[in-house]
C-alpha cells in the first residue's frame, strides 16, 4: 500500500512486516517448504509472535495490537511475497481469531485466543467437506449434543494446518430436524487436537506447500459444550462474519505478487536481445504496464474494502468479495506476465517465478471461487439497487424518446403503472 493511503500507525506496522520479510525468513527455509521438507512452519509463527506481528487488529487485552483492517492489509501485502503457505500462516489468526474475538466468551479468549496470538498455539479453520465444496450449509460432519458435551463424527478436507495445529474451529451439523432451515443447521465448535482427531491425508499440492494441508477425520470426539462458539445452531452467523477475513486476507495476500513483477522488471533492465535491453521493446513495455496497472487497481479495491469493514459500511460484504475476486485474478495475470517477460528462464527454478505461479493459482479457488464471488456480488448489488430508496438521478428520463412502459424502476412501479392504464381504459 502506498504511504498516502495509510495512517502513521499503519505505515509503522507495514514497515515492521517489510523488515521481518527481509531479515527473519531465509531463502533456504522457503526452499525446504516448497520441497515439503517442512510439514508446518511453526518456527515462522513463533518468530512472528516474537516480533508482535500476530493479531494486528485484535484487542490488546488478548495480545493483539488494537489496529484496524487497513493496517493489517498493509502488513499482509508485505508478507504475501513469501508465498501462499507462509501468507496463510500469517493470516490464519485473523480468520480463526475473528471467530474467537467476535463470538467467544472471555474464558474461551483466555484459553485459546491469548496463547494463539502469543504464538504458543497454532490453529486452523475446518470448513470444506469431501462432498460439499462450496455447498457449505450441506455440511455432514455431525456434533450430537449429549449432556455437557458434543460427540463429533465426520471429516473436513483442504484444511491448511491440519498438520501442525493445536486446535481447530469446525463447522458441524447440530440441528437434525428434517425441516430445519439451512441457516439453522450448523454450529461452530472449538475442537482440540487429541484422541479421535486425526490427519489422515496430507495433500500433494501444486503450490502452497509446507502449510500442513490435509484431511481431518473426527471419530467419536468428545467436545465440551463450553467449546461452542456463539449460539447453538448459530454457525451461519459465525460464517457470515468470518467470510470477511477469509476473503479480505486472500485479496491482501495476492498483492504480494509485487515480488514477481519486481523480479521481471529488474531482469528486463539487464537482459539484452538484438542489441538492446528487452525493456526497450514495446511488447515488454506493454506487459509491465498492464501488470502494474492491474496491481494498483487491486491495491485500490482492497484498500477500499478494508476501509469499508473498518467503517462498518452496509455493503462491505459485496466490496470485500469484489476485492477477493479482482485481486486474486489480477495476481494471476501479473505472475503470468512476469514469466512472459522473462521468457524461458522464468519457467525454470533458477528464479522463483514458477513457484509464485504455482502458488497464485490457488487464490482463485480457496475461500470461495471467483464464480462464487460473482454470485454474491451480483446478488447483493441487486438488493442495493432494487430494495433501497433511490435518491439519485433517474437517468432513464434523459432518453431521446422515453417510453413510459419501459422506464419503470421496480415491480411495484410497473404494477402501479399498468393498473392505472387499465383503470383509465375502463
Amino acid at each position: 500500500m502506498y504511504d498516502f493511503l495509510l495512517t502513521p500507525e499503519a505505515r509503522e506496522v507495514r514497515d515492521e512486516a517489510r523488515k521481518f520479510v527481509r531479515e527473519e525468513v531465509s531463502s533456504d527455509f522457503l526452499r525446504k517448504m516448497d520441497k515439503d521438507e517442512i510439514v508446518y512452519p511453526r518456527e515462522f509463527v513463533e518468530r512472528l509472535a516474537a516480533c508482535n506481528l500476530r493479531g494486528i487488529r485484535f484487542p490488546k487485552q488478548w495480545g493483539g495490537r488494537g489496529l484496524n483492517w487497513v493496517a493489517e492489509v498493509a502488513a499482509i501485502e508485505e508478507i504475501g511475497c513469501l508465498g501462499m503457505a507462509l501468507g496463510c500462516a500469517f493470516v490464519m489468526p485473523s480468520i480463526v481469531g475473528e471467530a474467537l474475538n467476535q463470538f467467544g466468551t472471555d474464558a474461551q479468549k483466555e484459553k485459546f485466543l491469548k496463547p494463539y496470538l502469543a504464538g504458543k498455539l497454532v490453529a486452523a479453520e475446518a470448513l470444506t467437506e469431501p462432498r460439499g465444496g462450496s455447498d457449505f450449509f450441506g455440511a455432514t460432519t455431525k456434533a450430537v449434543l449429549d449432556g455437557d458435551h458434543f460427540i463429533v463424527n465426520g471429516q473436513k478436507r483442504f484444511v491448511v494446518g491440519a498438520d501442525g495445529s493445536d486446535f481447530f474451529v469446525v463447522y458441524c451439523r447440530t440441528n437434525f430436524a428434517p425441516d430445519a432451515h439451512k441457516y439453522q443447521r450448523i454450529s461452530l465448535l472449538i475442537i482440540e487436537k487429541g484422541p479421535g482427531v486425526e490427519t489422515e491425508y496430507h495433500y500433494g499440492l501444486l503450490g502452497c506447500r509446507g502449510g500442513g494441508t490435509g484431511r481431518l477425520v473426527f471419530r467419536d470426539v468428545k467436545v465440551p459444550r463450553e467449546n461452542l462458539l456463539g449460539e447453538l445452531h448459530g454457525g451461519a452467523l459465525c460464517f457470515n462474519q468470518m467470510m470477511i477475513p477469509e476473503r479480505l486476507t486472500s485479496a491482501a495476500g495476492c498483492l504480494g505478487i509485487w515480488g514477481a513483477l519486481d523480479i521481471a522488471v529488474r531482469y528486463s533492465n539487464k537482459r539484452a536481445a538484438f542489441g538492446k535491453l528487452i525493456r526497450q521493446y514495446q511488447a515488454v513495455n506493454t506487459l509491465v504496464a498492464d501488470s502494474i496497472t492491474q496491481l494498483d487497481a487491486a491495491r485500490g479495491l482492497t484498500y477500499m474494502a478494508a476501509r469499508a469493514v473498518d467503517e462498518d459500511y452496509p455493503n462491505k460484504r459485496r466490496i470485500v468479495s469484489e476485492a477477493k475476486r479482482f485481486a486474486t485474478e489480477a495476481a494471476w495475470n501479473v505472475v503470468n506476465n512476469a514469466m512472459q517477460v522473462m521468457g524461458g528462464i522464468g519457467y525454470t527454478d533458477v528464479y522463483p517465478i514458477e513457484r509464485a505461479l504455482r502458488d497464485t493459482r490457488l487464490a482463485m479457488i480457496w475461500t470461495g471461487t471467483s464464480q462464487i464471488m460473482n454470485l454474491l456480488i451480483q446478488h447483493e448489488y441487486y438488493d442495493e439497487v432494487l430494495k433501497q430508496p433511490y435518491d439519485r438521478r433517474h437517468m432513464d428520463k434523459d432518453a431521446m424518446h422515453p417510453d413510459e412502459d419501459e422506464r419503470c424502476f421496480t415491480d411495484e412501479d410497473m404494477w402501479r403503472h399498468h393498473t392505472a392504464k387499465e383503470n383509465k381504459g375502463k
